[in-house]
């Protein structure tokens, strides 16, 4: 669905992240050129409602006040789908919008997807990442592997310090 710009080019430091568009849990489709002069955190987890993930996203709703007056949105990105996304939300009552990539664009945008092992098997899933645009659209950060539990504090310290 990522329509603006079909992109086969990996996002890069410093540069304008193409825009594009992608099914949300506002019941929208979310396009990213709707948070021009905004700064975004946009974090990629692998599933819905497992144990990292929750953690991760419980923190970010809980800082997201510090992140606002930080002129800055929270955007979470899975492959799940939007019904996933909603129960999600409705049992943590997150108050940030859920991205769902079911087709993997932009996961395939942001070079996410990596070999993973599963209870030893090898599978193809969401590596935790997170990108933060700025108020240009300019790919400001990029955080890789990482660890659930304080993320979201080190994000609004990244973003404080830009």
């Amino acid at each position: 669905m990522i329509k603006e710009h079909q992109v086969a080019a990996k996002i890069e430091l410093g540069k304008k992240v193409p825009a594009f568009k992608i099914p949300s849990s506002s019941g929208e489709t979310f396009a990213l050129s709707s948070l021009k002069g905004k700064k975004i955190v946009l974090y990629f987890y692998p599933k819905d409602s497992t144990p990292g993930c929750t953690t991760e996203s419980i923190e970010f709703n809980e800082l997201l006040p510090k992140f606002k007056k930080e002129n800055t949105e929270i955007i979470g990105v899975s492959r799940d789908s939007l019904k996933s996304h909603d129960k999600f939300i409705c049992k943590y009552d997150f108050k940030f919008q859920l991205l769902s990539d079911e087709a993997e664009e932009l996961c395939g945008m942001f070079d996410v997807i990596k070999e993973k092992n599963m209870y030893g098997k090898k599978v193809m899933g969401i590596e935790r990442s997170t990108f933060v645009i700025d108020e240009d659209g300019k790919l400001v950060g990029e955080f890789r592997k990482i660890k659930a539990e304080g993320h979201a504090a080190e994000m609004l310290k990244f973003v404080k310090s830009l």
